[in-house]
């Protein structure tokens, strides 16, 4: 069995800046880390290889050549290997963009019969790339899986989590399997994975060699543009009350809470 997570790198800190023209992130100068997120992803496809026998784990991530990081940060976790993708031309892809690329992929490292994702990353909030790629790869997905039942030959029997409750569903493979944080506890790496993860070599893959439509990636490709940015304003008035009469200031409180339709 062949499995693939798919993980992100994304700013680690809330000091994020976003270029007007083009309504893409500016990541230069960032600190970035593995999507906390997909950690969970990774978790689980770590424990999977371990459970059964004859399973290949491959993390795939797309971005700037500083990337490499979050798939060695996978590798260190417990994943055999992975692969980057990085080219000028994918930059500014919006989530259909990004997912077409993660397709063609897909398809070029061979036939994986798990595709793990996050929930969603937290630079975008969107989730909609694992939906997207399921859909330009013709896959089955399921969504906000709790927790793994049985993994069989041809098929696997997941919990959801859903409004109210959790369902079961059992899904035939190849497919792709979107997590939530309530699945695992992701390990801590070790030193020896550390280690290995420090020797890895990570090969970049850009879309001459993926054979990617130039068309359908990048800003270029991206079917939805931000065309506004702002900035809210953050504001603090507040109103000091001094009475020398405490049923007086009592009542003075009281009205200002029902001017700020807090009571």
């Amino acid at each position: 069995m062949k499995i693939a997570v798919l993980v992100k790198q994304v700013p680690a800190t809330d000091k994020v800046k976003i270029n007007k023209e083009t309504g893409t992130m500016i990541r230069e100068n960032l600190e970035s880390e593995l999507n906390p997120l997909d950690m969970y992803a990774v978790e689980e496809a770590v424990r999977l290889k371990e459970k059964y026998e004859n399973i290949e784990t491959v993390a795939i991530s797309m971005g700037p050549p500083f990337a490499k990081d979050v798939i060695k940060d996978a590798i260190s976790m417990g994943i055999d290997k992975g692969y980057l993708l990085s080219d000028r031309k994918f930059g500014g892809a919006d989530t259909w963009a990004t997912a077409y690329t993660l397709s063609k992929a897909i398809k070029k490292l061979g036939n994986f019969d798990i595709i793990f994702t996050g929930e969603r990353a937290t630079d975008g909030e969107t989730g909609q790339v694992g939906p997207s790629l399921a859909a330009q790869l013709n896959l089955p997905i399921i969504t906000y899986v709790s927790k793994l039942l049985e993994v069989k030959e041809r098929s696997i029997i997941a919990e959801r989590l859903i409004e109210g409750g959790k369902e079961l569903v059992e899904v035939q493979l190849p497919t792709v399997i979107s997590v939530v944080k309530e699945i695992n506890e992701p390990r801590i790496p070790n030193f020896a994975g550390k280690m290995r993860a420090k020797k890895a070599e990570i090969p970049i893959l850009t879309g001459n060699d993926i054979d990617v439509d130039p068309s359908k990636i990048g800003l270029l490709g991206s079917p939805t543009r931000v065309v506004n940015v702002y900035y809210p304003k953050m504001t603090r008035k507040g109103k000091i009350i001094k009475p020398k009469d405490i049923e007086k200031g009592v009542d003075e409180l009281i009205q200002f809470l029902k001017e700020k339709n807090i009571i």
